[in-house]
């Protein structure tokens, strides 16, 4: 029995750990692993320092410094592809007003000219009505 609590106790504290390292790496797999390496490396050689370690430590922790840079310069493209995704979606909103707004202005035009001309031939029938009378147009 208390063999089988050991087992649940060490997956528990294992699970744990690697949530610990997942949740540091902002959920990037690779850099966790990086990270746990990293840390691995320096615990060895802590424990070893009387062996020649330090390289290795050395070459571990640019690695992970590598790994969390490409992570930030993938986040930063994101980012920028999204924001350029968002402004063109408002230019073409932008563009669409615009295009509406010209079709008011042209129906508002054509609108007042049909008046202009409606009141013009109304203008002139009366103007012909009245000559007709002084020539004695009509019979």
């Amino acid at each position: 029995m208390a063999s089988s609590r050991f087992w649940q106790i060490v997956g528990v504290a294992g699970a744990g750990g690697a949530g610990y390292y997942l949740y540091n790496a902002g959920g990037s797999p690779k850099v966790a692993e990086k990270r746990f390496e990293a840390d691995a490396a320096k615990v060895s050689s802590d424990i070893r320092s009387h062996l020649p370690g330090a390289g290795k430590e050395a070459q571990k922790q640019a690695s992970l410094t590598g790994a969390e840079a490409g992570q930030k310069l993938d986040q930063a493209v994101k980012d920028a592809k999204q924001g350029l995704s968002n402004a063109d979606g408002k230019l073409e909103a932008y563009r669409k007003d615009a295009e509406k707004g010209i079709e008011r202005n042209l129906a508002e035009a054509r609108q007042g000219a049909t008046q202009a001309v409606d009141k013009f031939d109304k203008s002139v029938s009366e103007g012909a009505e009245k000559a007709k009378g002084w020539f004695g147009g009509s019979k």
